[in-house]
């Protein structure tokens, strides 16, 4: 119970912060972004930005109710790891210790799966 109730909070703080204070965020200032964000495996600043967008807010969203959960986080931790390596390659540890910080909470979430308190859980328990 208390396994279980760890990967709900690691799964909330996670996935709806991300949702909640970045992705949501870049959703609703696409169009004011797409020309400016940073493009670093060479797709385009929109392509970036829009896959940006698919980890934090639609990956995101996904993990905090449980639904996927194994699958969604190795979008978030890969788009946290090229953040924090890539994007702030250049810049101080404080910079790069957010997105280092999410990147191994989606390792953990990735690893440890979604729990019994979640839509996966649910959906297993029926079939």
């Amino acid at each position: 119970m208390l396994h279980d109730t760890a990967l709900l909070l690691s799964r909330l703080l996670f996935g709806g912060t991300m949702l909640l204070a970045h992705g949501l965020p870049k959703l609703i200032g696409f169009s004011q972004r797409m020309g400016s964000f940073p493009d670093p495996l060479g797709v385009g600043n929109s392509l970036s930005l829009g896959l940006t967008i698919f980890a934090e807010v639609l990956c995101a969203g996904l993990l905090a109710l449980g639904l996927f959960s194994r699958w969604v986080s190795a979008p978030l931790a890969i788009t946290m790891a090229v953040a924090a390596f890539i994007v702030h390659a250049g810049d101080p540890w404080q910079k790069k210790e957010m997105a280092v910080i999410y990147m191994v909470g989606y390792i953990i979430c990735g690893l440890l799966g979604s729990g019994r308190f979640s839509l996966d859980y649910l959906i297993r328990k029926k079939i």
